[in-house]
């Protein structure tokens, strides 16, 4: 009767799953930035699109079809949902066939043999009483949404690194075509220095001053040439594809880095960091924290389990029989050693660093937002800057050459002016590169356009796997 009694008390606790309910914590992020630029924001979700330039659409797709990176993200989903199965399989009962046909008798009696054949089932179903598997599952389905978060944010970083690699290439061809313009000027101001020293108008010293000039702008000209091609394999190691097919995506140097379009942003949301997946990963996986509290707390408490037996037996020359049993148990922790608290105040641990952990991203995150919208309001004022340096160094150029043309001026001053003008075009390229890179690093620190998120009514999060996976790929 007593048995009876706490069994029927048991039950009437259950459905009740112990250990605290899990409360998405509110991140500290600001409603603005300090910090804003004329434009606006726009296609997030295919932001290289803005580039218009057709190459990198094409590297970009190929380094995801091809990524490690993004395999390896895919494997660990499927892990965390393997792991969900498991942990769910704890809500249903296990049962276990088995049979036997046996053959017996004595060395000394041959013909008294005896045939038996044997049929079982068992089963043992252990009810969650106070929601030990829940919690298990729980953390488990937790788990499963960090794990696509953090696929896309391996892609996140993965298309801004194609970006930006991409970029330096180009920047790269361009400064090594500006760099050669530079040394073929040098090699005509030492034609013209030698000229003038054999007819006595140069001391020896300015010959040897303009060859000396002429060999480091060479040798420049070779270390950028070799960079540019250092570049190519890079590309080709995160693109993953064969270097002669990618050279062809590459196609003809342009003189000209691609511009995307609406490169300035006005405002962007606050809450736009919630969409960064690396966020949604912190915040998943401090959920999963929360859950497993409520496991190791369920330890604490009485188990029921439910077993029993059906068998069929039949021996030759007897009558069948059929065996059953049904064997409620309760079992109750009495003494441990303090394995069961110990449990629970490293449960509670482990939230405790997550959460840590998410505030940190967090911080981490709006850090990333006010440096990238800082470093591009600078680079906009040094680039204008440096344009009219630029305009004004070819201005010049375009006068001195107009000015040799009718014998006012020499030609060693046109070849001056001419590599004047090419280091103020370098300098120009050079920022409009550094400019594009903090534009990309904006794009990325604001989720690079993941949208593999919903808020739920409760604070929990679910996948919406609309527009965040492409090619059919679903993590």
């Amino acid at each position: 009767m007593r048995l009876t009694l706490l069994v029927l008390s048991s039950l009437l606790l259950g459905g009740c799953a112990v250990g605290p309910e899990y409360r998405k914590p509110a991140p500290d992020i600001p409603t603005q930035w300090s910090l804003h630029q004329s434009g606006e924001l726009v296609d997030i979700q295919e932001w290289w699109a803005q580039f218009n330039d057709p190459a990198l659409s094409r590297l970009q797709d190929l380094a995801e079809r091809n990524s490690p990176t993004l395999a390896s993200a895919m494997a660990a989903i499927d892990k965390a949902r393997a792991s969900r199965v498991s942990s769910a399989a704890a809500y249903w009962p296990d049962i276990t066939a088995s049979g036997s046909d046996s053959h017996s008798g004595s060395l000394k009696h041959p013909t008294g043999v005896t045939h038996t054949t044997s049929a079982e089932l068992d089963a043992s179903w252990e009810l969650d009483l106070f929601g030990k598997t829940r919690r298990n599952v729980e953390s488990a389905d937790a788990l499963i949404e960090a794990r696509q978060a953090e696929w896309a944010s391996s892609r996140v970083s993965l298309l801004a690194e194609v970006a930006t690699d991409y970029l330096d290439y180009r920047t790269c061809r361009i400064k090594q075509h500006y760099y050669e313009a530079q040394a073929d000027s040098q090699n005509i101001t030492v034609g013209l220095n030698r000229e003038a020293w054999k007819a006595g108008f140069k001391a020896q010293a300015d010959l040897r001053l303009a060859e000396a000039s002429a060999a480091s702008t060479r040798a420049s000209a070779l270390s950028q040439r070799s960079e540019c091609e250092v570049a190519v394999k890079t590309l080709v190691a995160l693109v993953g594809n064969d270097e002669t097919q990618l050279r062809g995506i590459l196609g003809a140097d342009s003189a000209e880095l691609p511009l995307p379009v609406g490169l300035a942003v006005d405002s962007v949301p606050a809450d736009l960091l919630r969409r960064r997946p690396d966020i949604v990963v912190a915040e998943r996986e401090l959920a999963s924290a929360n859950a497993l509290i409520g496991a190791a707390e369920a330890k604490r408490w009485p188990s029921l389990t439910l077993s029993g037996t059906v068998g069929l037996a039949k021996t030759a020359g007897a009558a069948a029989t059929a065996p059953w049993s049904f064997v409620p148990g309760l079992s109750l922790p009495v003494f441990d050693g303090g394995s069961i608290s110990a449990g629970i105040r490293s449960a509670r641990a482990d939230y405790a660093s997550q959460l840590a952990t998410y505030q940190q991203t967090v911080r981490d995150a709006v850090k990333e937002v006010e440096q990238a919208l800082v470093r591009l309001d600078n680079v906009a004022d040094r680039e204008q800057a440096l344009r009219l340096s630029a305009e004004g160094y070819r201005d010049y150029l375009a006068a001195s050459e107009r000015s040799w043309r009718v014998g006012t001026s020499s030609q060693l001053d046109l070849e001056s002016a001419r590599r004047s003008s090419i280091s103020a075009d370098i300098s120009l390229i050079e920022l409009q590169q550094t400019r594009l890179s903090y534009w990309i690093a904006l794009y990325k620190a604001v989720g690079g356009g993941w949208q593999g998120s919903t808020e739920k009514s409760d604070g929990m999060q679910e996948s919406d796997k609309t527009g965040s996976i492409k090619q059919g790929v679903e993590p």
